[in-house]
């Protein structure tokens, strides 16, 4: 018997199908490298994560009732087979999990490198704004009421699951204490926001999208386009076009729309 129809014999339902699953683990794989690979914090793949999920919670499910039912003396299933069944399973669910806690660790590494970057794209409306100079406000102000309030609901360009975002916020907000007890506080009440662009430049850094990635074209031709400059608005064509099966070492930012097309795949 091979392995594939061993998962398959033990399976149930219809997000446990041998192609359903063959093929959102190809999908969780691919992102998994993406994400390793590019610069900045990709869409959290929220229909592919719950499937995913649940996935794992059905099979340690299955697992533990083998386990026990391999236990059992009266049953009448063979001892080498029920331990080998058991062995593939956990073996299966040992490289989903990897796969799992390796993608959210790289996008909590993200996060939390550029936590008021993110903090302020997930379209939350609520930002205190900076009290004017010279008033009671202003002689109180504290690091934390730079922070925005998380919003009601989050803006289809967020890139941050639900479950991000209240980290997020908690996060800053303990990082926020943190640094104006430690030298915040000594510092004068206008410099004190943790999103303070005085002099025309601002505290809030993202993720650099000119970092370099490998990429594989996977439609019939990618062309590398540039973002427009300031006082450009149109893009431009950088380093030509790719064909179908070309491996190429380009910036982020020139494959980034194609990658959301699926043209691309991040090597």
């Amino acid at each position: 018997m091979e392995i594939d129809d061993i998962l398959a014999s033990v399976s149930h339902g219809d997000v446990s199908s041998p192609e359903s699953t063959a093929l959102d683990h190809q999908l969780l794989t691919r992102f998994w490298v993406a994400e390793r690979s590019v610069p900045e914090l990709l869409p959290w793949p929220a229909r592919l994560m719950e499937r995913m999920m649940e996935r794992v919670r059905q099979q340690i499910e299955t697992i533990e009732d083998l386990a026990a039912s391999s236990s059992d003396p009266t049953t009448s299933t063979s001892s080498s087979n029920a331990t080998l069944t058991l062995s593939i399973l956990q073996t299966d669910l040992s490289r989903t999990q990897y796969l799992l806690r390796s993608v959210l660790r790289q996008r909590l590494s993200k996060i939390t490198k550029h936590s008021m970057f993110y903090l302020l794209s997930t379209g939350s409306t609520a930002q205190i704004p900076p009290p004017a100079s010279g008033s009671a406000e202003a002689k109180h102000q504290a690091p934390e009421d730079s922070i925005p309030l998380p919003p009601a609901s989050l803006s289809k360009s967020c890139p941050l699951s639900e479950s991000e975002v209240n980290f997020l916020f908690t996060h800053q907000q303990l990082l926020a204490r943190h640094f104006g007890s430690s030298f915040l506080g000594s510092f004068p009440p206008q410099l004190r926001r943790l999103d303070d662009n005085a002099g025309g430049t601002s505290m809030v850094q993202g993720p650099d999208r000119r970092e370099v990635v490998f990429v594989r074209c996977v439609a019939g031709e990618v062309s590398v386009l540039a973002p427009p400059e300031q006082g450009v608005n149109e893009e431009t064509l950088v380093g030509g076009t790719m064909r179908m099966g070309d491996v190429w070492v380009v910036r982020w930012e020139g494959v980034r729309e194609a990658w959301e097309r699926g043209e691309v795949e991040v090597l």
